[in-house]
Protein backbone atom coordinates (compact mmCIF):
# COMPACT_ATOMS: atom_id res chain seq x y z
CA UNK A 1 0.00 0.00 0.00
CA UNK A 2 1.61 3.12 -0.58
CA UNK A 3 1.81 6.07 1.76
CA UNK A 4 0.33 9.12 1.79
CA UNK A 5 2.84 12.02 2.23
CA UNK A 6 2.37 14.22 5.10
CA UNK A 7 2.74 17.98 4.68
CA UNK A 8 6.24 19.42 5.81
CA UNK A 9 7.56 22.82 7.25
CA UNK A 10 11.14 23.06 7.44
CA UNK A 11 13.37 25.74 8.77
CA UNK A 12 14.18 27.35 12.15
CA UNK A 13 11.66 30.26 11.38
CA UNK A 14 8.74 28.50 9.61
CA UNK A 15 8.00 25.96 12.28
CA UNK A 16 8.17 28.57 14.74
CA UNK A 17 5.61 30.64 13.20
CA UNK A 18 3.31 27.48 12.59
CA UNK A 19 4.11 26.88 16.04
CA UNK A 20 2.91 30.28 17.46
CA UNK A 21 -0.25 30.59 14.77
CA UNK A 22 -1.60 27.40 16.05
CA UNK A 23 -1.18 25.53 12.34
CA UNK A 24 -1.83 21.54 12.61
CA UNK A 25 1.10 19.76 13.50
CA UNK A 26 1.08 16.27 14.56
CA UNK A 27 5.11 16.43 16.03
CA UNK A 28 8.65 18.70 15.09
CA UNK A 29 12.01 16.60 14.75
CA UNK A 30 14.86 18.41 16.28
CA UNK A 31 18.39 17.95 15.48
CA UNK A 32 20.63 16.36 17.91
CA UNK A 33 23.45 18.65 19.29
CA UNK A 34 22.07 22.21 18.72
CA UNK A 35 21.66 24.12 21.98
CA UNK A 36 20.49 27.31 22.80
CA UNK A 37 17.72 30.20 22.69
CA UNK A 38 16.15 28.57 19.68
CA UNK A 39 16.01 25.00 21.20
CA UNK A 40 14.26 26.40 24.67
CA UNK A 41 11.84 28.27 22.38
CA UNK A 42 10.89 25.36 20.39
CA UNK A 43 10.66 22.98 23.75
CA UNK A 44 8.20 25.65 25.21
CA UNK A 45 5.96 26.21 22.49
CA UNK A 46 5.85 22.00 21.54
CA UNK A 47 4.94 21.79 25.35
CA UNK A 48 2.49 24.41 25.50
CA UNK A 49 0.65 22.32 22.54
CA UNK A 50 1.02 19.28 23.53
CA UNK A 51 3.15 18.38 20.64
CA UNK A 52 5.76 15.34 20.73
CA UNK A 53 9.37 16.82 20.17
CA UNK A 54 11.77 14.37 18.90
CA UNK A 55 15.43 14.88 19.34
CA UNK A 56 17.03 12.97 15.66
CA UNK A 57 20.16 12.67 13.94
CA UNK A 58 21.10 15.27 11.04
CA UNK A 59 20.56 11.94 8.72
CA UNK A 60 17.29 10.94 9.49
CA UNK A 61 15.91 15.16 8.77
CA UNK A 62 17.39 14.33 5.58
CA UNK A 63 16.09 11.67 3.88
CA UNK A 64 12.59 13.39 5.32
CA UNK A 65 13.18 16.64 3.93
CA UNK A 66 15.96 17.37 0.52
CA UNK A 67 16.73 21.08 1.08
CA UNK A 68 17.54 23.20 3.60
CA UNK A 69 15.89 22.30 7.08
CA UNK A 70 18.40 24.21 9.34
CA UNK A 71 17.75 21.05 11.92
CA UNK A 72 14.16 21.19 12.08
CA UNK A 73 10.92 19.55 10.60
CA UNK A 74 7.44 19.42 11.73
CA UNK A 75 5.41 17.39 10.29
CA UNK A 76 1.64 18.55 9.84
CA UNK A 77 -1.21 16.65 9.48
CA UNK A 78 -4.81 17.21 8.55
CA UNK A 79 -6.38 16.57 11.97
CA UNK A 80 -6.93 19.93 14.54
CA UNK A 81 -6.14 18.42 17.96
CA UNK A 82 -8.82 19.67 20.50
CA UNK A 83 -9.16 20.14 24.16
CA UNK A 84 -10.50 17.39 26.89
CA UNK A 85 -11.01 20.57 28.86
CA UNK A 86 -13.35 21.61 25.98
CA UNK A 87 -14.91 19.08 24.63
CA UNK A 88 -16.70 17.56 27.99
CA UNK A 89 -18.41 20.77 28.61
CA UNK A 90 -19.50 21.29 25.34
CA UNK A 91 -21.36 17.43 25.15
CA UNK A 92 -23.05 18.32 28.55
CA UNK A 93 -24.45 21.73 27.09
CA UNK A 94 -25.51 19.94 24.04
CA UNK A 95 -27.65 17.53 26.27
CA UNK A 96 -25.34 14.57 25.41
CA UNK A 97 -24.61 11.85 27.43
CA UNK A 98 -20.60 11.38 27.04
CA UNK A 99 -19.50 8.72 25.32
CA UNK A 100 -15.28 8.71 25.25
CA UNK A 101 -12.66 6.15 23.61
CA UNK A 102 -8.93 6.64 25.08
CA UNK A 103 -6.12 4.73 23.86
CA UNK A 104 -3.38 3.86 26.23
CA UNK A 105 -0.14 3.22 24.43
CA UNK A 106 -1.80 2.19 20.95
CA UNK A 107 0.89 3.43 18.21
CA UNK A 108 -0.11 1.64 15.19
CA UNK A 109 -1.86 4.29 13.09
CA UNK A 110 -3.76 1.63 10.94
CA UNK A 111 -5.50 0.54 14.54
CA UNK A 112 -6.10 3.98 15.35
CA UNK A 113 -7.46 4.65 12.18
CA UNK A 114 -10.02 1.64 12.34
CA UNK A 115 -11.04 2.67 15.93
CA UNK A 116 -11.52 6.19 14.74
CA UNK A 117 -13.88 4.76 12.18
CA UNK A 118 -15.83 2.85 14.19
CA UNK A 119 -16.06 5.20 16.68
CA UNK A 120 -17.86 7.80 14.20
CA UNK A 121 -19.91 5.15 12.74
CA UNK A 122 -21.40 3.83 16.42
CA UNK A 123 -21.75 7.90 17.79
CA UNK A 124 -18.83 7.91 20.19
CA UNK A 125 -18.26 11.66 20.95
CA UNK A 126 -14.34 12.03 21.23
CA UNK A 127 -11.21 10.54 20.89
CA UNK A 128 -8.97 10.70 23.57
CA UNK A 129 -4.51 10.07 23.29
CA UNK A 130 -1.43 10.85 25.15
CA UNK A 131 0.76 13.08 23.26
CA UNK A 132 3.95 11.00 25.14
CA UNK A 133 2.63 7.53 23.67
CA UNK A 134 -0.06 7.92 20.99
CA UNK A 135 -0.68 7.34 17.23
CA UNK A 136 0.11 10.24 15.23
CA UNK A 137 -3.41 11.24 13.17
CA UNK A 138 -1.27 11.35 9.99
CA UNK A 139 -2.50 11.10 6.89
CA UNK A 140 -2.21 7.41 6.71
CA UNK A 141 -4.31 6.88 9.96
CA UNK A 142 -6.72 9.96 8.13
CA UNK A 143 -7.27 7.26 5.37
CA UNK A 144 -7.18 3.90 7.21
CA UNK A 145 -10.18 6.03 9.41
CA UNK A 146 -11.81 6.60 5.76
CA UNK A 147 -12.31 10.20 6.38
CA UNK A 148 -13.58 9.45 10.49
CA UNK A 149 -10.53 11.19 12.26
CA UNK A 150 -11.71 14.54 10.61
CA UNK A 151 -15.16 14.36 11.40
CA UNK A 152 -14.80 13.14 15.42
CA UNK A 153 -12.88 15.11 18.18
CA UNK A 154 -9.43 13.96 18.81
CA UNK A 155 -8.12 15.19 22.23
CA UNK A 156 -4.18 14.94 22.10
CA UNK A 157 -3.62 15.15 26.42
CA UNK A 158 -0.35 15.91 27.92
CA UNK A 159 -0.78 12.47 30.22
CA UNK A 160 -3.79 9.61 30.44
CA UNK A 161 -3.55 10.76 34.28
CA UNK A 162 -4.73 14.01 33.52
CA UNK A 163 -7.65 13.14 31.84
CA UNK A 164 -8.55 10.41 33.75
CA UNK A 165 -8.66 12.94 36.44
CA UNK A 166 -11.08 15.10 34.22
CA UNK A 167 -12.97 12.35 33.09
CA UNK A 168 -14.07 11.88 36.54
CA UNK A 169 -14.36 14.93 37.72
CA UNK A 170 -17.25 15.06 34.82
CA UNK A 171 -18.74 11.89 36.00
CA UNK A 172 -17.56 9.42 33.79
CA UNK A 173 -16.73 5.99 34.45
CA UNK A 174 -13.89 4.82 33.38
CA UNK A 175 -14.33 1.02 31.83
CA UNK A 176 -11.20 -1.34 30.72
CA UNK A 177 -11.62 -4.84 28.88
CA UNK A 178 -9.62 -7.55 30.43
CA UNK A 179 -9.96 -11.31 29.66
CA UNK A 180 -10.13 -12.12 33.46
CA UNK A 181 -13.06 -9.50 34.07
CA UNK A 182 -16.24 -11.15 35.41
CA UNK A 183 -19.18 -8.95 33.70
CA UNK A 184 -19.81 -9.48 29.74
CA UNK A 185 -19.93 -6.12 27.76
CA UNK A 186 -23.56 -7.17 27.64
CA UNK A 187 -24.14 -6.52 31.62
CA UNK A 188 -22.65 -3.07 31.63
CA UNK A 189 -24.37 -0.24 31.94
CA UNK A 190 -23.43 1.81 28.49
CA UNK A 191 -26.65 4.63 29.22
CA UNK A 192 -24.09 6.27 31.67
CA UNK A 193 -21.42 8.31 30.93
CA UNK A 194 -18.41 6.31 30.00
CA UNK A 195 -15.35 6.49 28.90
CA UNK A 196 -13.58 2.88 27.26
CA UNK A 197 -10.01 2.82 27.92
CA UNK A 198 -8.36 0.62 25.50
CA UNK A 199 -4.65 -0.76 25.33
CA UNK A 200 -1.89 -1.37 23.03
CA UNK A 201 -2.50 -5.43 21.26
CA UNK A 202 -0.22 -7.83 22.88
CA UNK A 203 0.84 -5.42 26.24
CA UNK A 204 -3.02 -4.08 26.80
CA UNK A 205 -3.81 -1.82 29.42
CA UNK A 206 -0.83 -0.30 31.05
CA UNK A 207 -0.66 -1.00 34.98
CA UNK A 208 -0.89 2.94 36.19
CA UNK A 209 -4.13 3.42 33.79
CA UNK A 210 -5.94 -0.27 35.42
CA UNK A 211 -5.61 1.40 38.49
CA UNK A 212 -7.91 4.42 37.35
CA UNK A 213 -10.42 2.02 35.79
CA UNK A 214 -13.57 1.74 37.86
CA UNK A 215 -14.50 -1.53 36.05
CA UNK A 216 -13.89 -4.24 33.59
CA UNK A 217 -15.58 -5.92 30.66
CA UNK A 218 -15.25 -8.45 28.69
CA UNK A 219 -16.37 -9.65 24.92
CA UNK A 220 -17.41 -13.15 25.19
CA UNK A 221 -15.94 -16.03 22.67
CA UNK A 222 -16.41 -19.00 21.75
CA UNK A 223 -13.54 -19.80 19.97
CA UNK A 224 -10.01 -20.55 21.33
CA UNK A 225 -7.87 -17.40 20.10
CA UNK A 226 -6.49 -15.41 22.84
CA UNK A 227 -8.03 -12.11 22.14
CA UNK A 228 -9.21 -10.17 19.28
CA UNK A 229 -7.51 -7.30 17.43
CA UNK A 230 -8.08 -4.36 19.19
CA UNK A 231 -9.67 -2.11 16.42
CA UNK A 232 -12.19 -4.85 15.87
CA UNK A 233 -13.12 -5.47 20.31
CA UNK A 234 -13.24 -1.74 19.69
CA UNK A 235 -15.85 -1.90 17.13
CA UNK A 236 -17.88 -4.43 18.91
CA UNK A 237 -17.59 -2.58 22.10
CA UNK A 238 -18.98 0.76 20.46
CA UNK A 239 -22.03 -1.37 18.55
CA UNK A 240 -22.95 -3.03 21.80
CA UNK A 241 -23.23 0.41 23.76
CA UNK A 242 -25.23 2.05 20.93
CA UNK A 243 -27.98 -0.51 20.83
CA UNK A 244 -28.94 1.07 24.13
CA UNK A 245 -29.79 4.31 22.42
CA UNK A 246 -33.11 6.05 22.70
Amino acid sequence: MRRERDPMIAGRHPVLEALKSNAPVDKVMFQKGIRGDYEKELRWLCRSRNIPLQVVPKEKLGKLYGGNHQGVLAIGTEVVYQSLEDVLPYLYEKGLTPKIVVLDGITDVRNFGAIARSAEVFGIHAIVISAKNGASANSFAVKTSAGALLKIPVCREKSLAGAFKLLKENGITLIGTDLAAKKSIREMDWKRPFALVLGAEGEGIGSATRRELDELCIIPQTGETDSLNVSVAAGIIFYESSLLEG
